[in-house]
This record gives structure tokens, C-alpha cells and sequence, in this order.
């Protein structure tokens, strides 16, 4: 158990730095945003467009990757949205509990079934190299092939997540600076 629990914490490890690395695209896609804005209305008083739709594409693009690839970092950090009418009244077991069922029966064939009807989305579009409809926009299919990538971390993050509920279930108390269902409760989060 304990080989699977430094798996867990490695998984951890790279979702948290995968965090860190969104939270620059944040200011990035603020920027953009800024900038189209900005430059819409100089445009209309010197007549010189600076705003072009790769920049609101590019925009879009940025909110996309955020979204999708902060779902694993929100499911590592529990603050994805969890509807609680038992479960904050429950001890550290019993939310264990919960969450190793809840993974097991919704999280893990939902991801799998995400991934897999997404695929053929995805090749078809790495085939005709499928750009936007408007002109001056972007190419499409690398933003296409982050859904799956998404759903592949949120599965494998999910799986960490299973780890370290086996190991609370087992009596064991996963390694770090607390765990992370005391942290949702304390939060309110859960």
C-alpha cells in the first residue's frame, strides 16, 4: 500500500504543478482579453484594426484549457462541486467511504466513456486539420485534443484520489500535510 500511496502523492505532485502552470494562462487569457478590447475601440477612432478573431479565438482557446485542464487540480484539491446532504456529518471512514464508491461506480466509467466518444471527434479532426470557419481564426484540432488529455488526467488524478481513500478505509492515514477530506470539511467545501 505504501508503493501505491507514492504513486498517489507523485500523480499529486505533477496535477499541482499542472495548477500552477493554468494559473499563468489565467493572466494570459486577461491580457488577450484586455488587449481585444482595447484595441476594438482605438480602432474606431484611427480607423487602424488591431483586433483580429485569432486574438478572440486565442481567448476562448485559453478559457478552454483552463476549464478543462483545471478539472483534475479542482478534483485533487476537492473543491469541485459536490452535493452534500450526508456526507459532511460523516467521520473521516465514512467519507473514505463515499468517495471509493463514488469513484468506482460514476468517476472512473464515466471518464473512460468521455474519452473513448471523443476519440473519433478528435482523429477526424487531425485529419482535415479542421481550422475555424472565420477568417484570421485559429487552427481547431489541438484544442480538440485537450478534452481527452482533460478527461485522462481527471480519471488519473481520480484514481490517486482512490488510493488515498483505500488507505484511509485500511487505517492508514495518507502521507502529507493533512488530508485532504479534513481539509473539505474544514473548508466547507464538502
Amino acid at each position: 500500500m505504501e508503493r501505491l500511496l507514492r504513486i498517489a502523492h507523485a500523480i499529486d505532485g505533477a496535477i499541482d504543478l499542472l495548477g500552477r502552470a493554468l494559473a499563468w494562462l489565467t493572466l494570459a487569457m486577461v491580457l488577450i482579453g484586455g488587449f481585444n478590447a482595447l484595441s476594438r475601440y482605438a480602432g474606431r477612432f484611427t480607423g487602424v484594426t488591431l483586433s483580429s478573431n485569432a486574438y478572440i479565438e486565442l481567448q476562448w482557446y485559453l478559457f478552454s484549457l483552463l476549464f478543462l485542464l483545471g478539472a483534475s487540480y479542482a478534483l485533487r484539491h476537492n473543491v469541485h462541486v459536490r452535493v452534500d446532504v450526508l456526507y459532511g456529518r460523516l467521520g473521516e471512514k465514512g467519507k473514505a467511504a463515499i468517495d471509493v464508491a463514488g469513484t468506482v461506480l460514476f468517476l472512473v466509467p464515466f471518464c473512460v466513456l468521455l474519452a473513448w466518444i471523443s476519440l473519433p471527434s478528435v482523429i477526424s479532426s487531425w485529419q482535415v486539420l479542421e481550422s475555424s470557419p472565420d477568417p484570421g481564426g485559429l487552427p481547431r484540432y489541438p484544442i480538440k485534443t485537450v478534452f481527452p488529455v482533460a478527461i485522462v488526467l481527471v480519471l488519473v488524478q481520480g484514481l490517486s484520489e482512490l488510493l488515498k481513500r483505500v488507505a484511509v478505509l485500511r487505517g492508514k492515514r495518507p502521507t502529507g500535510a493533512e488530508s485532504d477530506l479534513e481539509a473539505s470539511s474544514r473548508s466547507g467545501l464538502a
